[in-house]
């Protein structure tokens, strides 16, 4: 006999690196040291991620809509969080269809100094802001889209997202002039679908700029994964998916 499914509800997380790498790189999705993994204890949930590098509101969009483990996630889903818009607000001096082309370069001498050329100019450029990896218009269709979908099939499923996490990096020139505008955007959604934002930028950025997070400037560590659980868990059974609002960061 086939054992009977889990009764005990699963958080779903849609994001990008931030949701997985610690302060010395990525860690398997069942770490308990990162932040889906301490909301779901929290919980007393299961976990599950479904998150890669790199990705923005489009990739998980596709997620949703083309990957069959999130569609088995969503019945036994207690909440959904949409943790992806900081890669969104990126500049990328290179349009981003080209700029994902780079890894299909040949031969592999040649990739290697296309990407060596790009990582030199990426921060030089970076200042100017424009273009972003995706404009926050597109950002926020992709987000409504999600929310959208989840809704029509899970209208009683609370759905969580995030403001667009900062970076201190030297790989962007320390610079991020696109964020404001994304997060404008995003808070606007928010507000009008009554989404709950976690400000996930004043729950890490000082911790960045600390040098306390991973070297690269841009993800987080431990210390800050406990901070962005909290925000989430607080959302999650305070009850704010019923209502607009925002979950603001505890200093």
């Amino acid at each position: 006999m086939l054992p009977e499914p889990s009764t005990t509800p699963t958080l779903l997380v849609l994001g990008d690196s931030l949701a997985f790498y610690g302060p010395s790189g990525g860690l398997p999705a069942d770490d308990h040291r990162i932040w889906p993994s301490l909301v779901a204890a929290e919980l007393g949930w299961r976990t599950h991620l479904c998150a890669r590098v790199g990705w923005t509101s489009r990739d998980a969009w596709w997620a949703l809509t083309q990957d069959p483990l999130v569609w088995s996630a969503i019945p036994r889903a207690g909440a959904v969080v949409i943790a992806v818009a900081g890669m969104d607000s990126l500049p990328s001096p290179l349009p981003t269809a080209l700029r994902e082309q780079i890894r299909y370069v040949r031969p592999s001498w040649l990739r290697r100094r296309v990407r060596a050329t790009y990582a030199r100019v990426q921060p030089v450029l970076a200042p100017l802001g424009w273009p972003m990896a995706l404009p926050p218009a597109v950002t926020v269709a992709y987000l409504e889209r999600i929310r959208g979908a989840i809704d029509a099939v899970r209208p009683d499923i609370p759905i969580l997202a995030v403001l667009p996490a900062q970076h201190h990096s030297r790989y962007y020139g320390y610079t991020q002039p696109g964020q404001p505008r994304t997060s404008r955007a995003i808070t606007q959604w928010a507000s009008e679908k009554g989404v709950p934002l976690i400000d996930i930028p004043a729950a890490t950025i000082d911790h960045l700029r600390a040098h306390e997070g991973n070297p690269d400037g841009i993800h987080w560590g431990f210390a800050a994964h406990r901070r962005v659980a909290r925000l989430m868990h607080t959302a999650i059974v305070s009850g704010e998916s019923d209502s607009p609002g925002s979950a603001r960061a505890a200093r």
